[in-house]
């Protein structure tokens, strides 16, 4: 876009998506002035009504602009509204209002367009400061570089700036690269009891080691997750070995990744699982064997919850009759896809369309829409949250907080196939997810890795 040369006084013009999109934007730009013209007022004023999760954003910046100005009086409202910080110089808020305001030449008389001619007025008079139009409307952005206006996307939201960036959940040493016990200068004591094998060590830890994650040596096969870890400490424990002996429902792992995966899934002192990986990983096929390992065996939960974002890929297909379930079971293609795979016989024969299968399963598993799921607690559960990458930071804030006594939460997702407008890989709820519990001791993450596809569905990726 246009390069900004910026100056010490900075101007942020804020469009109406950068509100909805997140309505505490007003505070992020630390001391410099936030300038909400009159257009998104006007255009928040039309959002504000319903129960949608738009409306409520629009209910809640109309909430924060009024709890501002609400004791300010009419000469500090021209002079810039105290924004008031936690630490360091408050900034300035700014209410643009053009009595004889007349849009651009060439321009139809839009929303989009006035804001730009707002921004454009606005930097003629603001010599001695850089106005900056912030949107997330990809082009409003291209208008603005075309008339020269200094235009930036709405950044602050993002977990991190790369969208490859995103933590893997692993570290594998190879005989080509570093080896783990050989490159790092560690004393290493083991520990073994009647269950687990641990390894403290002591010494430099890298860096990148966090709670959760898995720790490889492939040639060796020495594979273990990091339980704690310090500048000078770290304690280790063994993995369970899925691939041959040990099985999940009769499922195996077919390499370290996926072994971690259902070494996860399994642990008692991991409550909250996120997996993420490409289709064909086997996310959905592993967690839902877990599940039901713990559940119908273990007797570890009292039932499994099945829920995902229901968001189309096209067009919609319009109103669905029946109950909460029957709505939902367009979405749920890959729960009864991957339920007919776990319910097959050694003949290849499925007991999934068996009455009294369904019967039994039914009154431990749940099927649930997530706009129904505020306000619940759910106790003995094992929640299963689909698709999460198409879920917002603050949506899925909402379902992971209704854990409670004896819950494990299961996010899966893919944030390289988002379907949600206005989220990315780097803004979407599962990226937030994973990094925000990245140092918590009772959270795990792993991105799944070999795929397991048809030749078909492979040339077709390639391809198309």
């Amino acid at each position: 876009m246009v390069r900004i040369d910026k100056k010490a006084t900075r101007l942020y013009v804020l469009d109406t998506n950068v509100l909805l999109h997140d309505p505490a934007a007003i505070y992020q730009f630390d001391e410099h002035e936030v300038v909400i013209p009159m257009t998104v007022l006007e255009e928040l004023d039309k959002h504000k009504n319903g129960i949608r999760e738009i409306a409520r954003s629009a209910r809640q910046v109309s909430r924060t602009l009024s709890e501002l100005t609400a004791n300010v009086g009419l000469d500090q409202i021209r002079d810039g509204i105290p924004i008031p910080r936690l630490n360091g110089p408050e900034g300035r808020l700014r209410l643009l209002c053009y009595t004889d305001l007349t849009t651009l030449e060439t321009l139809d008389d839009s929303p989009d367009n006035r804001i730009l001619a707002e921004t454009c007025r606005l930097h003629g008079e603001r010599s001695d400061a850089s106005v900056i139009l912030i949107t997330k409307d990809i082009n409003l952005r291209v208008k603005a570089a075309a008339l020269g206006v200094p235009v930036e996307d709405y950044l602050t939201d993002r977990v991190f700036t790369d969208s490859d960036a995103m933590l893997e959940g692993v570290k594998i040493y190879s005989n080509t690269g570093s080896e783990l016990w050989n490159d790092l200068a560690l004393d290493v004591t083991v520990e073994r009891d009647h269950q687990h094998l641990t390894y403290h060590l002591s010494g430099q830890i890298p860096v990148a080691w966090h709670p959760g994650m898995l720790v490889a040596e492939d040639e060796a096969g020495f594979e273990a997750v990091v339980r704690e870890v310090g500048d000078r400490h770290a304690r280790l424990e063994l993995l369970t070995n899925y691939r041959h002996g040990a099985s999940v429902w009769g499922v195996h792992a077919s390499d370290c990744r996926q072994n971690f995966a259902f070494n996860l899934l399994m642990d008692d002192d991991i409550d909250l699982v996120t997996i993420a990986g490409s289709a064909g990983t086997g996310k959905t096929f592993m967690t839902l064997a877990a599940a039901f390992q713990q559940t119908l065996d273990s007797k570890r939960f009292e039932r499994m919850v099945f829920t995902r974002a229901p968001i189309s890929m096209s067009e919609d297909i319009g109103f669905l009759p029946g109950t909460e379930e029957e709505k939902m079971s367009p979405w749920m293609g890959a729960f009864h896809d991957n339920m007919d795979n776990l319910l097959r016989n050694e003949d290849g024969e499925s007991s999934w369309d068996n009455g009294a299968t369904r019967q039994l399963l039914g009154a431990r598993v749940q099927i649930r829409a997530p706009g129904f799921m505020r306000g619940r607690t759910l106790n003995d559960t094992f929640l299963i949250i689909d698709e999460a990458q198409n879920f917002t930071p603050k949506q899925l804030k909402s379902l992971v907080t209704r854990a409670g006594r004896n819950t494990k939460i299961v996010c899966l997702g893919n944030v390289g196939q988002i379907d949600t407008p206005y989220l990315t890989a780097n803004t979407c709820g599962m990226a937030a997810l994973v990094q925000r519990f990245r140092d918590w001791p009772h959270a795990g993450h792993v991105t799944l890795k070999s795929v397991e596809r048809s030749r078909l569905a492979l040339a077709g990726e390639e391809l198309l």
